[in-house]
């Protein structure tokens, strides 16, 4: 299973988790974070979000056309593996959300 810590403003907020590669995956607000929401889709709540496939808030901070084409060459990875992607870019992204690698 892999693991990302997502932070709100560079608070840590939760952990985005790959439950079974590529189809379900998990994202979990840490206890206590009383924080902005990291979506609109996903309020602050104790109870895990479960997705049947790449999560459409995820996937959305990814990058696309020929940024990915150059993000993919650079990293060597996969097209259809978007979790690894996500870590790729996850320090970089522009706006409040940003994404580390969780050990």
């Amino acid at each position: 299973m892999r693991r990302a810590k997502v932070l709100m403003h560079s608070v840590p907020a939760g952990v985005f988790e790959e439950i079974d590669r590529g189809t379900a995956y998990r994202f979990t607000y840490q206890a206590g974070y009383d924080g902005e929401p990291i979506s609109r889709t996903m309020p602050v709540r104790a109870a895990p979000y479960e997705f049947k496939g790449f999560p459409a808030f995820f996937d959305g901070l990814l990058p696309e056309g020929e940024m990915l084409d150059g993000l993919l060459r650079q990293h060597k990875i996969d097209s259809k593996d978007r979790f690894t992607q996500l870590l790729a870019v996850g320090g970089e992204m522009v706006g409040a959300v940003t994404v580390e690698v969780l050990q």
